[in-house]
């Protein structure tokens, strides 16, 4: 019959006692220097090695060669005296749960002054003396304040302050500690290989664990295990199984969630500790163990080197990445909701439900007004500004803004170039013909150069490396998942390898995903800017190569603006245009205009010249009749006018200031009551019964273009626009 291990390992001198050094130096110097006390009081938690001390500093009171801080273990006494030994006589333990009266008092004080039978001193120990009572203490008290000189006394409790206080002032008080997990786990694992058993190296965690501290209930859980093992040994998952403890994989879970803020697995893991058959109380007292952990490790980051943290060294590398995810304020946040709950928790009837409960307030700081939520919520924007370095990213705007002002200005020549060469043909009804020339001035390239310059400073996302990507990545293959598991489980098949500006360079081991990635980047891009802030992009390679993405989203064009068109304008219009007197003359090279022809005494008499139109139905001009004359035209188009309204040769306007020629009834039409469009001042709607909306639109730039080529025969402009 196998004996308990922690009966067959029960210390036999004050230097086999574990985690007490502060209790057996004291008494083993005693004992060298012969200064002994006639009654001690051991006091401390249970399984600590109170009796198994009362029996050592007995043994050695009674040794032959004692007093003696180390028994020999060869005398009677010290052979009687031994964890495996028959007892003594003179050495009497008494259980005060059972022998705490007034009677057991009176029986132990007439018996106490009876000498010892064969050793030095008769010593009692009394065990658990805080249950002895009060008549009885009071019964002992004169004994124990005088005893004889061959009587010593050994009182052990759990609770001392329940010792009568006469009683205490008259011995000398030894507080016994539980034993810190650094200095049980080596021992546990010498008692192994002391009875050749293989354990794994997770297991003595959570036997330390289920000791708390005691060395007797941490023996007593090893024998356990040990006699339920087979002959591979004690596993993991057997103690597991057996202790009844949550496993480290439902930790990680929940606070990888709660790290994340991922509602969905932090129930779906409540839902697995269920299924499995856990507590749901163990479970949050195992969580809140594990938020301590994390608030430990993130104070004192080599807390597993000076023993404040007890696990195997993969637990510890997940516990360390934990603590990165969390702030201080958010942890103890955590913490607090979790000790709550747990208190919360005795009695009642739903535990699953409360264990929801308690998960939700974590996952909600908003939901609250308290110091804490509100300094978890800080937290979070402080981590975000500190990846995206938002302090460092602030500045760069101003930085731009010389670049980036002048830019709506740049364009303004443009919008008046019709206007500038109006001087070129003063006597010439049609101002806009001279557009030909009006680019000169001002480049086509312009915008687009200065245009991208907000964009850069908006899309700018910070200063972002790898590594900062890296530090969030789960969160954000977390926000993708909840949008598309598809693309999440291709993203979760990619690594950050680099961050080249606004591109994020995501290596995958198939092309297979990184293709598919590539081709549907928008929910990854979308949950690294909610993640990280600013404007992203995503670049697949498989080993260095990049892979084919699918096409970027093009901007919102600009207004379109016209092409630069060619200086060598003809000059005359072309053979067969009848009337080709009647149009007005284009801008020579150099911007030198030609001599106004006269005008016209009889602009009805001639046929009308034939207008073209260019590819894709730009707005015609009115149609003249076949017999002769020109038919007169709405305001907002381009027709001859009389000498009297032509422009002055001086200015730019007509008179009075007005930009728009003034009505003339033997030209224009009498106005008429039209339904209104949106983006045209009064008077310039269009009036054509059938017009498309891109006509509608035309700016008076194209509108000028598109009068030049009817006028003109212009293809190669239309050539070149097209360009």
């Amino acid at each position: 019959m196998a004996l308990a291990l922690y009966r067959k390992y029960r210390p036999r001198t004050f230097s086999e006692v574990i985690g007490q050094e502060h209790v057996t130096g004291p008494l083993m110097q005693a004992l060298r220097g012969d200064r002994l006390h006639h009654a001690y009081l051991f006091s401390g938690p249970r399984g600590c090695g109170k009796t198994s001390s009362a029996r050592i500093l007995a043994r050695s009171l009674n040794c032959e060669q004692g007093p003696t801080p180390d028994p020999c273990g060869l005398c009677d006494s010290c052979v009687a005296l031994a964890p495996d030994g028959p007892g003594s006589i003179d050495v009497i333990e008494i259980d005060a749960a059972s022998h705490g009266g007034v009677d057991d008092a009176r029986d132990l004080r007439e018996r106490a002054i009876f000498a010892p039978v064969s050793s030095r001193f008769k010593v009692y120990v009394i065990d658990e003396a805080h249950m002895v009572s009060s008549a009885g203490f009071n019964a002992l008290l004169k004994l124990v304040e005088e005893p004889p000189d061959y009587v010593k006394f050994v009182f052990a409790t759990t609770e001392p302050e329940k010792v009568l206080g006469t009683i205490k002032s008259r011995t000398h008080h030894y507080p016994f500690r539980l034993i810190p997990p650094g200095v049980m786990r080596p021992y546990l694992e010498q008692l192994c290989k002391s009875e050749g058993v293989t354990v794994e190296s997770a297991v003595f965690p959570l036997v330390v664990r289920a000791g708390g501290g005691s060395a007797r209930d941490s023996l007593s859980v090893l024998d356990q295990l040990i006699a339920g093992a087979g002959p591979e040994g004690v596993s993991y998952a057997g103690a597991v199984a057996l202790l009844g403890v949550t496993d480290v994989a439902l930790i990680d879970e929940m606070c990888d969630a709660l790290a994340a803020g991922d509602g969905a697995t932090a129930f779906a893991t409540i839902d697995r500790v269920v299924d499995a058959g856990h507590d749901p109380r163990r479970f949050a007292a195992d969580l809140l163990e594990r938020l301590r952990d994390l608030i430990v490790m993130q104070q004192v980051p080599d807390a597993a080197g000076k023993g404040l943290l007890d696990a195997p060294d993969d637990e510890l590398l997940r516990m360390a990445a934990q603590a990165e995810r969390f702030g201080p304020a958010t942890l103890s946040r955590l913490a607090d909701i979790v000790h709550t709950g747990l208190t919360e928790m005795r009695g009642t009837t739903a535990p699953r439900l409360l264990l929801e409960l308690i998960s939700a307030r974590m996952l909600l700081p908003g939901a609250e007004d308290s110091a804490g939520a509100l300094l978890q919520r800080l937290e979070r924007m402080e981590r975000r500004l500190s990846v995206t370095g938002g302090p460092s990213t602030a500045g760069e705007p101003s930085a731009a803004v010389p670049t980036t002002e002048p830019a709506p200005a740049a364009p303004a020549p443009v919008a008046a170039a019709p206007a500038t060469p109006a001087p070129a043909a003063p006597t010439t009804p049609a101002a806009p013909a001279p557009a030909p020339a009006s680019p000169a001035p001002v480049p086509a390239p312009v915008p687009p150069a200065v245009a991208p310059a907000p964009s850069t400073v908006r899309s700018a996302p910070g200063v972002v490396d790898a590594a900062a990507v890296r530090r969030v990545w789960d969160e954000v293959l977390t926000m993708v998942g909840r949008k598309s598991k598809k693309v999440a489980a291709w993203a979760r098949e990619a690594t950050v390898r680099e961050v080249d500006r606004d591109t994020l360079v995501l290596v995958f081991r198939h092309s297979f995903h990184a293709s598919a990635l590539a081709a549907d980047p928008d929910l990854l891009v979308e949950s690294v800017h909610e993640v990280l802030g600013g404007d992203w992009q995503v670049r697949c390679e498989v080993a260095g190569q990049p892979v084919a993405a699918a096409p970027a989203v093009p901007a919102a064009p600009a207004v379109p603006r016209p092409a630069a068109r060619p200086a060598t304008a003809p000059a005359t219009a072309p053979a067969g245009d009848e009337d080709a007197g009647d149009w007005p003359t284009t801008a020579r090279p150099g911007g030198a205009s030609a001599p106004a022809p006269e005008p016209d005494p009889e602009p009805a008499a001639r046929t009308a010249a034939p207008s073209r139109s260019r590819a894709g139905g730009g707005r015609q001009a009115a149609e003249r009749p076949a017999g002769g004359g020109r038919q007169p035209r709405g305001r907002g188009t381009t027709a001859a006018r009389s000498p009297g309204n032509d422009r002055p040769a001086s200015g730019g306007r007509w008179e009075g200031g007005a930009e728009e020629p003034p009505f003339d009834p033997d030209y224009d039409p009498p106005v008429r009551d039209v339904p209104g469009y949106e983006g045209f001042d009064p008077g310039d709607e269009p009036l054509d019964e059938v017009i498309d909306e891109q006509t509608a639109r035309q700016t008076s730039e194209q509108q000028a273009l598109q009068l030049l080529q009817q006028t003109l025969g212009a293809e190669k402009i239309g050539e070149v626009d097209a360009r």
